[in-house]
């Protein structure tokens, strides 16, 4: 067995657990005893791994671990004992819980967690935090940071909605047919939050299984809705933003912006497949949020070098994008089209306009600008404000960087 040390295995389960969590959901039907024994396991692997090593399987070790964690509590509750039997007939005991060969879970076990997640009787904000706690593994706290509220705010709102799952008894399943489109908003926003939660940090093994995951299921869930085209828009927009992933970050882990980047490492297979889809949806004409942001970022794919990238373009697309999201990000993101087109003044008016003082980005946005404009100390000052909010030890250090070289 491979060596492993505590900090492996909170990787290891961080990737691994929203599968092993859809599986014990669907088998279980709770959340709260599914979550139960997910912890169990990990703390039977806190103990073992690092002194037995890391096992041949460890997806099919933490199934299986927490698949027995949740009938030892059932059998110490004295409790559903028809269930145990049940859970006991459709997973039958196994002599070595290193099993080599990991038993297959139904394909699709997680998109159904996703839409058992997104019922509409639960709010949005609440359908996009507790699938993003189930199925990427996210923290509280990195759930709360990504809606901008207090952790004990989340942590509330997750506990309700857990319980209203249960109360209302909320099927485990793909919804039917027609009523797929009805759930199809929060799903994409699960999907497109769970990629971004793998990018936080650009070297992890756990954070890039957490893009591969959500690409998968952006896949799925566009096969399964052919007919709705920001299905299809959210898998172009995660391909593309895919394709520059190698270019993104230095061998030290340091970041690189989109202007720095050497293109050469863009995956030109996604860019090509990215770019084919939005084709694709320009010629249905039903815009839509993703779409728009997918012919963005293919727009900027287009181009062999900075200085080619079409700003104009890239401008008159955010502001479809903002008639359709009027949110103060997207108009955080026009401002910077509108800086390259129309120039750093105009652009800082803008911004300074946006309520976005907890945003890390709107700070760093600022103190670019201020930087252009040769405001040196306060763009010093906006950098570090921007560092002091950033979610990654990468994005704090370049940010600065960019602090020390504006003074």
């Amino acid at each position: 067995m491979a060596a492993v040390d505590r900090a492996d295995v909170g990787r290891i389960f961080r990737e691994e657990s929203g599968r092993v969590l859809a599986t014990l959901i669907r088998v279980l039907g709770d959340i709260d005893a599914a979550e139960d024994a997910v912890q169990d396991a990990f703390a039977i692997a806190l103990d073992k791994w690092p002194v037995d090593g890391l096992p041949p399987n460890p997806g099919g070790w933490i199934t299986t671990t927490a698949r027995n964690a949740a009938i030892d509590r059932l059998r110490r509750a004295s409790r559903e004992r028809e269930l145990l039997g049940e859970v006991a007939a459709l997973w039958p005991e196994y002599d070595d819980p290193d099993l080599p060969e990991e038993r297959e879970p139904v394909p699709d076990d997680r998109l159904r967690l996703i839409f058992t997640c997104c019922h509409p009787a639960l709010s949005t904000e609440a359908q996009v935090a507790l699938t993003l706690k189930l199925l990427g593994g996210l923290s509280t706290a990195e759930i709360a940071h990504a809606f901008l509220v207090a952790e004990t705010t989340m942590a509330q709102r997750l506990v309700r909605a857990k319980r209203k799952i249960k109360a209302a008894r909320i099927p485990y399943r793909v919804p039917e047919e027609h009523q797929l489109p009805d759930r199809l908003r929060p799903v994409l926003a699960v999907l497109y939050l769970v990629y971004n939660a793998g990018t936080a940090d650009p070297v992890g093994p756990a954070e890039r299984g957490l893009c591969a995951e959500a690409i998968r299921l952006a896949r799925i869930l566009a096969d399964l809705m052919p007919d709705e085209p920001e299905a299809a828009g959210l898998l172009a927009l995660l391909l593309l933003t895919e394709s520059r992933r190698a270019a993104r970050t230095r061998p030290d882990g340091s970041l690189v912006l989109l202007a720095e980047q050497d293109r050469s490492c863009w995956d030109r297979a996604l860019i090509e497949e990215g770019q084919a889809i939005v084709r694709r949806c320009l010629r249905r004409d039903r815009p839509g949020a993703y779409q728009i942001q997918a012919a963005i970022n293919a727009v900027h794919a287009d181009a062999a070098t900075p200085e080619q990238t079409d700003w104009p373009q890239i401008m008159a697309l955010y502001d479809q994008l903002l008639a359709l999201a009027p949110t103060p990000v997207v108009a955080l993101n026009r401002a910077v089209a509108v800086g390259e087109v129309r120039g750093p003044a105009t652009a800082l008016a803008l911004v300074d306009e946006l309520d976005l003082d907890g945003y890390y980005a709107f700070h760093a946005t600022r103190a670019d600008l201020l930087h252009r404009l040769g405001r040196g100390e306060e763009a010093a000052a906006a950098y570090e404000r921007a560092a002091a909010l950033a979610p990654t030890a990468g994005e704090r250090d370049f940010l600065r960087r960019g602090g020390r070289s504006a003074r």
